[in-house]
């Protein structure tokens, strides 16, 4: 499941309602991104990213379907904040399940690097006097 949203979300409401679609779920593992008020040496006000809500989803769609074909997942949970983010908001989920854990360790992690990387989000990090659009990186 793939949602691109404003708002912000409640990560074991969402988590929970994707365990409860399966009874063989044997493992999750998840990752929380937020906003942090230090990065390179700045002072972090407030971030803002801007998507393009449409190809995102296309390309995270890609990415958890190459995360099924090189591991045994169940599902997958994508969850990507944009607009205006203070510090301390949370900005991503990204939730993978399985029957056992090294699965959903190593795809939660592959999701993620992807989305560092190559996902088609960009960042835009405000400080005490100026502003500066971040590079993806890992």
């Amino acid at each position: 499941m793939i949602k691109i949203q404003k708002e912000d979300f409640n990560s074991e409401i969402e988590i929970e309602g994707i365990k409860n679609l399966y009874s063989n779920i044997g493992a999750s593992t998840s990752f929380v991104g937020y906003v942090r008020d230090n990065n390179n040496n700045n002072r972090v006000q407030s971030i803002n990213i801007e998507v393009y809500k449409e190809m995102a989803h296309k390309q995270l769609d890609k990415i958890i379907n190459k995360a099924k074909l090189k591991w045994q997942l169940l599902d997958c949970l994508i969850i990507h904040r944009y607009g205006k983010l203070d510090v301390n908001s949370k900005i991503v989920l990204v939730s993978c399940f399985s029957e056992h854990r090294k699965d959903s360790f190593e795809s939660c992690s592959f999701i993620m690097d992807y989305l560092k990387k190559d996902a088609p989000l960009w960042k835009n990090e405000f400080y005490d006097k100026n502003n500066e659009w971040l590079e993806n990186s890992n």
